[in-house]
């Protein structure tokens, strides 16, 4: 009888041991894959992130991004709900102007719980491979049904796939604000 009380005791001291250890926190996703998408058809550049799932994510989280403003600025951020039963996590940015080729752009990403608990931080860095200044200055299509753009082809069988001119720079901007009103 004594026996088995020592063993039950050396049970319960050993369960009560193991609910004092800390938790250690854990990831609930890891990039997937990261590049810029640049949409010939409409002329618009975004972000695009994807996430892969590797731990159970609670209903009712969301993903918050914040994307380094290629033409300087504010950040831009996005905010999406999580469905829990969704393997992939894709996070799509606002369009984007002033894109360079081989430059490393910031984005920091977190992952919060319902009640707004940050369950996890992510930071990495987006690079293209591809200059904005190849995309044409207006969307190739029109409409719902991709009508061609008739401000891109024109009636007469031209075509006016010029870049984007005068892409906004910085270092563009002049040294001292001029306000230019009614002319």
């Amino acid at each position: 009888m004594k026996g088995i009380a020592v063993s039950l005791l050396a049970i319960a001291a050993t369960l009560a041991l193991s609910g004092c250890q800390r938790d250690e926190p854990r990831d609930v996703a890891k990039v997937s894959g990261r590049m810029f998408v640049f949409n010939y058809r409409v002329a618009i550049a975004t972000y695009l992130v994807t996430l892969q799932r590797v731990a159970p994510i609670r209903d009712g989280s969301t993903v918050e991004a914040t994307f380094e403003n290629p033409r300087g600025g504010a950040e831009l951020t996005t905010r999406e709900k999580i469905f829990p039963m969704d393997e992939k996590i894709a996070i799509q940015s606002p369009p984007v102007e002033c894109v360079k080729q081989d430059r490393p752009y910031k984005v920091t990403i977190r992952i919060k719980g319902p009640e707004g608990d940050i369950l996890q931080t992510i930071e990495t860095t987006i690079r293209s491979d591809t200059d904005q200044s190849l995309l044409p200055a207006k969307p190739l299509t029109v409409g719902p049904l991709y009508t061609p753009n008739p401000e891109v082809f024109k009636p007469d069988g031209k075509m006016d796939m010029r870049p984007v001119e005068g892409v906004w720079r910085r270092e563009h901007l002049p040294l001292i604000p001029v306000l230019v009103t009614g002319i």
